[in-house]
C-alpha cells in the first residue's frame, strides 16, 4: 500500500483546510461565549494560538490542539509535518510543550492500518525531538484521513506571549519562509519539480523551538505563528489586537524561491484557500498585484513564528539566529495607527 497517494484522498491538504476567516468570525459569533473564570489567562478573545491556565504557582499550563488532512502522500511525513504544526501553537506562546496526545481519522478499507501506523510513527519522532511524550489518543475511521496533536505545555506567566501587544517602532521578524502551500499544490497537482516539494517538507517538519527562547525575552512583545490564514492575516491578528497598523517590505519576505513560486502561480497551482485568505484581508491592505498578494495569502502548514520585538533588540536577534542556527528574517515595522491595516512595500 506504499504507493497510495494520501492527497488524493482528501478535498483539500494542511492548514489550507482552515475554515474562511469570515465564515470563521460567524461562527465564534454566533455560538461561542467567552469563558469568565479567574484562572483562565487567555482564552479565545483575540485568536491567540493556544489557551493559557494559571497553575497557581507562578506558572501556567498552556493547550492546544491542530489536525488537518495531508498535505504530503507520505504518511510518516504526514505524521512529522501535522506534529510539528502543533506543537508549534505552545512555542508560538512562548513555551515548551510537554505532553501530546494524537487526534487521527482514518478510511481504514481504503488506505490499511499499516499507513496510519507510519503516520504515528512520524508524529512520534517529531515528539521525540521536542522533548516531549506522546501518550495515547484518539481514532475515528472517517471519509478522510486527517491526523493532529492535542499538546500541552508550560511557561512561567511573566513569560507568556501573545498576539496583542505589538507598540509602533517595534520591528517585525519572520522565522519561516512563505510559499510551502503554492508547493503542496503543485505537488497534488503532479507538477511539482523534482526536489521542490522536499524543500518545503524539510520546512514544515523543522521545529519552532526558538519560540521558547523568545517567550523569555522582555523584549519580544508578541509573538504568533503563521498557518493557514497566511502572513497578512495573522499579522493582521496582531495588529487588532494591538490596535496598531503595519507595514511589511515584501523584496525582505523570505520565500522557498521566487522563480519556483513564479513558475507555480503561472501553472496555476494556488490553494483555493489563498483567495479566500486574500478576500478577507483586503480591505485592510493596500491594492497588490496578483502575483505579490497570492504570496502573502499563502496558507502555511507548519509555517514560521511571526515575532515583534522592541525596536532596540535587533543585534540581540542577530545574535539569537545566529546562536540556534535560526532564520530570523526583518520584514517590516509596527505603525502608529489604531486603524489596523497593513501596507506592503513592493
Amino acid at each position: 500500500m506504499d504507493h497510495q497517494r494520501l492527497t488524493l484522498y482528501s478535498h483539500g491538504s494542511g492548514c489550507g483546510c482552515k475554515i474562511d476567516p469570515g465564515v470563521l468570525d460567524q461562527i465564534l459569533s454566533g455560538s461561542t461565549r467567552l469563558v469568565s473564570d479567574p484562572r483562565l489567562l487567555i482564552g479565545n478573545e483575540h485568536r491567540d494560538d493556544a489557551a493559557v491556565l494559571d497553575l497557581g504557582d507562578g506558572t501556567a499550563m498552556i493547550s492546544t490542539t491542530d489536525f488537518f488532512m495531508p498535505i504530503v502522500d507520505d504518511p510518516y511525513d504526514f505524521g512529522r509535518i501535522a506534529a510539528a504544526n502543533a506543537i508549534s501553537d505552545v512555542y508560538a506562546m512562548g513555551g515548551r510543550p510537554n505532553l501530546a496526545i494524537a487526534i487521527l481519522g482514518w478510511p481504514v478499507q481504503q488506505l490499511g492500518p499499516e499507513l496510519a501506523s507510519r503516520v504515528l510513527d512520524g508524529a512520534h519522532a517529531v515528539c521525540q525531538e521536542a522533548g516531549i511524550v506522546l501518550a495515547g489518543g484518539h481514532s475515528i475511521d472517517s471519509v478522510e484521513p486527517f491526523f493532529g496533536l492535542s499538546v500541552n505545555g508550560r511557561i512561567a506567566i511573566a513569560n507568556i506571549k501573545e498576539n496583542k501587544g505589538a507598540k509602533p517602532g517595534d520591528r517585525i521578524y519572520l522565522s519561516k519562509p512563505l510559499g510551502v502551500g503554492i508547493y503542496a499544490t503543485a505537488s497534488k497537482l503532479d507538477r511539482i519539480r523534482e526536489g521542490d516539494m522536499d524543500k518545503a517538507r524539510d520546512t514544515m517538519v523543522s521545529l519552532n523551538r526558538i519560540g521558547a527562547e523568545l517567550g523569555e525575552k522582555t523584549w519580544v512583545h508578541a509573538m504568533t505563528d503563521v498557518t493557514g490564514f497566511g502572513l497578512l492575516g495573522h499579522l493582521l491578528e496582531i495588529c487588532k489586537a494591538s490596535q496598531v497598523s503595519a507595514s511589511i517590505r515584501f523584496p525582505d519576505v523570505p520565500v522557498l524561491d521566487k522563480d519556483a513560486l513564479n513558475f507555480y502561480m503561472l501553472m496555476q497551482c494556488v490553494p483555493a484557500a489563498t483567495a479566500r485568505n486574500w478576500a478577507s484581508a483586503s480591505s485592510e491592505v493596500n491594492a497588490l498585484p496578483k502575483e505579490i498578494w497570492q504570496i502573502l495569502s499563502d496558507p502555511q502548514t507548519s509555517g514560521g513564528l511571526l515575532v515583534v520585538t522592541d525596536p532596540e533588540s535587533g543585534q540581540m536577534m542577530e545574535d539569537l539566529a545566529a546562536s540556534k542556527h535560526q532564520l530570523l528574517c526583518l520584514i517590516g515595522e509596527i505603525e502608529d495607527d489604531k486603524s489596523p491595516r497593513v501596507s506592503v512595500i513592493y
